[in-house]
């Protein structure tokens, strides 16, 4: 199984790296997993709507040119279903015997994806209905694919969460 997230933007806290870091290492006895990194473009303080579409458009479109063809990709969108911990395993799991052994997700900048990004995608979902910055969600992405293998094996990860879980 491959996994890749094309994460748009550079992470900027040691704290968040250091998370990342251990996840990516937690990940790799189940699965290859690569984040790609991707520029994000400079915003004007106060920027105006086509500010911010222009900017959306201009990171959308150098994911776009990574993609390979026929790559399964998934974007985290705010706007859409959400699943729980036990849910997304099963997800993913799907996603791994439909998708291929390969999958990715794609996560947005700071002010989200470009249209022809989202309508690139083979499905979407949402994380939460919180708003995290977008650097923090790549550690929370990496945490529940890192649960999800967990669960899907039947390893205990979180005693409180494995003792309470209701397949």
């Amino acid at each position: 199984m491959k996994i890749k997230i094309y994460a748009i933007g550079k992470i900027k806290e040691n704290y968040l790296t250091e998370g990342i870091n251990e996840y990516l290492k937690r990940i790799k006895p189940y699965s290859q997993i690569e984040i790609v990194e991707v520029s994000d473009e400079p915003v004007k303080d106060n920027p105006s709507n086509a500010d911010i579409e222009t900017v959306k458009n201009i990171e959308g479109n150098k994911v776009l040119k990574l993609l390979k063809q026929g790559e399964y990709l998934i974007a985290l969108d705010l706007n859409k279903k959400q699943f729980t911990s036990i849910e997304f395993a099963s997800y993913l799991e799907k996603k791994f015997v439909s998708g291929g052994s390969s999958i990715s997700f794609v996560i947005g900048g700071s002010y989200g994806l470009s249209d022809a990004l989202k309508e690139r995608a083979n499905d979407s979902f949402s994380l939460s209905n919180m708003t995290f910055i977008h650097q923090m969600t790549r550690l929370i992405l990496l945490e529940q694919i890192y649960r999800a293998f967990k669960i899907n094996r039947n390893e205990v990860y979180h005693k409180w969460f494995m003792k309470n879980l209701k397949i």
